[in-house]
């Protein structure tokens, strides 16, 4: 066996997310391995009739003010922290046993405040002795494992039936540990910055944690990754259900995640919604899913071609066969697929079909990159209010191009700037994207309509930014749009 094996003696365990926890404990337990615990923890333990030493037997101290003072004290840190080879004769000297094992994870504070708690209660949710613990043992990993994912305790379980910790995962643990530690202190800096200085933090931790490494980013020659938030959603893409396909890549996510977010926009309106290149190329309105498809792909069969298709509502048998008979997709998204639905999906096994709810969509803040630093904002949650709108031409819409104008608003929202969307009867017509001219974008448009065979007459135009020339308005003009909508 290794000399960097490490054959636990004692363990503390005292955790909010009870996950495994039993079964974890038992495994502990039928090692010889003597388990302390606290409140919650200790309670549980004894009812799965596991032994177990209250932390306040072991310090000989109780706990104090209603259990906010209960592992703060030397025979539990000193226990966590002491070095072999160097502090075994203090330790002795002072009565402190070894503690080789900690499993920590902390008060559900994002928890409570998701859960829309009282800055009291809320701030009541702040672990102090748990991010110590953790802490303490992540530091002297060379002999102490910390856990504070319940994922982790198969596999130290397995290690401690083998014979032993290894070294090689007390530094992966330990890792994990504080980058723990940091997205619950992140969390706490950002809700406190926002009740009591209503701003962003002054230092920024995004505490997102890794779910998975992906074969690459939006290049092959790039490494990538993908994280959850610490307060993501039911529902939301990072933990969102695949029901089968490959593995999903840095540009299916992103892809994905235009699609969803553009969905979740029509609020109870049936949408789908086909992305090609992080850009809508489709986007329809209808009574049904498979209307709505109809018209989306339609608007521009050739970009819809490997593309990420998302809808709003759930998908049957009939919908997913005449996707796949009719294109080459490489993402579909739904809230859910009936048991026809993955059935026939399960015919083209390469798709990738991701259960997600677009409702539960983007994130409340976002970030970019910069030279040296990082730029945050809140997300973008403006809708569109009508009766703020102002007619400045000489004509006002009438009820149907007011309706489409609404739609194709919505639309461009999700088209990279500068960004033209033209659209009529629930569905868009032509969109242009990315250009550094809003009249080439607008033209581009027109030739995405002719391609796919769309008359523009009669249609209405969409812009993400104000004309400052009339020259973008002329071409749109000139390919028969009838209004438009921009934001002055």
């Amino acid at each position: 066996m290794s000399t960097d094996t490490v054959a636990p003696r004692r363990a503390l365990l005292s955790v909010s997310d009870k996950t495994g926890l039993v079964e974890f404990a038992a495994e502990l337990s039928r090692h010889g391995i003597e388990i302390l615990s606290t409140g919650g923890t200790a309670k549980a333990l004894r009812e799965a009739g596991i032994a177990v030493t209250d932390v306040s037997d072991h310090t000989g101290s109780p706990e104090l003010m209603d259990g906010r003072v209960k592992t703060l004290h030397p025979r539990i840190h000193g226990g966590i922290l002491g070095r072999p080879g160097r502090d075994e004769s203090e330790m002795a000297a002072a009565g402190i046993d070894p503690i080789d094992l900690v499993a920590v994870n902390l008060y559900p504070f994002q928890r409570t405040v998701a859960a829309g708690a009282s800055t009291d209660e809320s701030l009541e949710q702040i672990d102090i002795g748990g991010p110590a613990m953790v802490r303490a043992a992540a530091k002297n990993h060379a002999r102490v494992a910390v856990l504070v994912d319940p994922s982790d305790y198969p596999r130290v379980a397995q290690e401690i039936g083998a014979g032993g910790t290894s070294l090689a995962t007390r530094r992966t643990l330990a890792s994990k540990a504080f980058a723990h530690t940091a997205a619950y202190d992140g969390a706490i800096a950002a809700y406190l910055s926002e009740r009591f200085e209503q701003g962003f933090p002054a230092s920024f931790s995004a505490g997102h944690t890794k779910i998975m490494d992906l074969r690459y980013g939006e290049n092959p020659h790039q490494k990538a990754a993908l994280y959850r938030t610490p307060d993501a959603p039911e529902g939301a893409l990072a933990i969102a259900r695949q029901h089968q396909g490959k593995a999903l890549s840095y540009n299916n996510l992103a892809d994905a995640d235009s699609a969803l977010q553009c969905a979740g926009a029509f609020g109870v309106d049936c949408v789908c919604v086909i992305v090609k290149h992080a850009n809508p190329c489709g986007v329809a309105v209808a009574s049904t899913p498979l209307e709505a498809y109809d018209k989306a792909y339609a608007a521009d069969p050739t970009s819809a071609f490997g593309g990420v298709i998302a809808f709003n509502r759930p998908l049957d048998g009939k919908i997913s066969a005449e996707i796949l008979r009719r294109q080459f997709v490489e993402v579909l998204i739904a809230p859910g697929f009936d048991p026809d639905a993955l059935g026939a999906l399960a015919k083209k096994p390469k798709v990738r079909v991701l259960e997600a709810d677009p409702d539960a969509a983007g994130a409340a803040l976002e970030f970019r990159p910069i030279g040296g630093g990082l730029l945050v904002q809140t997300a973008d949650r403006g809708g569109l209010d009508t009766a703020s709108l102002d007619v400045v031409s000489k004509r006002a819409p009438d009820a149907t191009e007011m309706e489409d104008l609404k739609f194709a608003w919505r639309v461009v929202k999700y088209v990279k700037s500068n960004a033209i969307v033209y659209a009529r009867d629930g569905c868009t017509i032509g969109i242009g994207a990315g250009q550094p001219s809003r009249v080439f974008s607008a033209r581009i448009a027109g030739l995405k309509a002719e391609e796919a065979g769309l008359p523009v007459a009669g249609s209405v135009m969409a812009s993400d930014a104000f004309f400052p020339f009339r020259d973008g308005i002329d071409a749109a003009a000139d390919q028969g749009i009838t209004a438009v909508i921009q934001p002055g």
